[in-house]
């Protein structure tokens, strides 16, 4: 896919050095085309990692994709260095009066708390609320996810007894769908969270449709009934060792952490972890990208939210 960013965005030799065709600026403005715009709300705190996991899988696709990322302003991120942010990162109310064909809001380590007492709540709230009018599409992931259906539907999350950790299987409840277009009757997602939302709380909202689930993981994938809002609760964007660096940290803290399942060979972390999902994840963002952003916006995007 001819992915469109800054030209020194750390994720851009990475890309290329996985043979992914990354756009430079001067060639995409000598195309003809209007490329889609797409707009990634980055919560994590290692935001490098998470931008380059983002665009591997949004790379595989003839469409033209324009990149631009977004922070909260009303959180200070300790992990990122500030020249970083500075150089690549935008805040919402410099866009405000722009418009998007997509978006994605990525998860964040406080699914421990309540939505309330995050600190950056009411801006994310303030965000949700202008992509109603502003963004034809937005794809909410794992914490993204939880925070989406409750601040637009009214969905709790809620604690598990312990730590939902590793590659699941899942089943698409509605195999027909566009998103799952293409896909294997079981397919694996990462997950790596504390809190989870429940099968019932999504079935009793007419405006939501339940898309694929998986017994051990509960509730994967979610959209509103007009297209416009998707929620997934794992990580198919996940790096093969990302668990894996994630489980050592932990170890290394002294936390008590389970070894993540159906990840390491014979679940010794000793051994290289198995890859299961890496397709299937390919093609989750490639059928939300073409059959949800790009086969349905509107040419003009001031026409958003009229």
């Amino acid at each position: 896919m001819p992915i469109k960013i800054p030209d020194s965005l750390p994720a851009r030799a990475t890309l290329e050095g996985e043979n992914i065709f990354v756009m430079t600026e001067y060639r995409a403005i000598h195309q003809d085309v209007r490329p889609l715009s797409l707009l990634i709300l980055n919560l994590m705190p290692t935001k490098i990692v998470t931008e380059t996991q983002l665009l591997r899988k949004l790379s595989n696709s003839p469409l033209q994709v324009e990149v631009e990322l977004l922070q909260t302003s009303s959180h200070t991120s300790h992990n990122t260095d500030a020249s970083h942010l500075r150089s690549f990162y935008t805040t919402i109310d410099s866009i405000w009066d722009r418009n998007f064909d997509g978006m994605i809001i990525t998860g964040a380590p406080v699914e421990n708390l309540d939505f309330h007492d995050v600190d950056y709540w009411p801006e994310l709230c303030r965000i949700m609320d202008w992509t109603r009018t502003h963004v034809h599409s937005t794809l909410h992931i794992c914490w993204g996810a939880q925070a989406g259906l409750y601040f637009h539907y009214g969905i709790p999350k809620y604690s598990l007894p312990q730590k939902l950790f590793g590659v699941f299987p899942h089943r698409a409840v509605k195999p027909r769908s566009p998103l799952f277009r293409g896909f294997d009757d079981i397919f694996y997602v990462p997950h790596s969270r504390y809190t989870a939302n429940r099968v019932e709380d999504i079935l009793n909202r007419p405006e939501l449709e339940l898309l694929a689930v998986s017994e051990e993981a509960g509730v994967f994938a979610v959209k509103s009934e007009d297209n416009r809002r998707f929620f997934i609760t794992g990580h198919p964007e996940y790096d093969p060792d990302t668990l894996a660096n994630e489980y050592f940290r932990d170890v290394n803290r002294g936390l008590d952490i389970a070894v993540p399942a159906n990840y390491f060979p014979d679940d010794d972390p000793t051994k290289a972890p198995v890859v299961r999902w890496r397709s299937a994840a390919q093609l989750f963002y490639t059928n939300w990208l073409n059959y949800y952003v790009y086969q349905t916006t509107p040419y003009d995007l001031t026409t958003l939210g009229s």
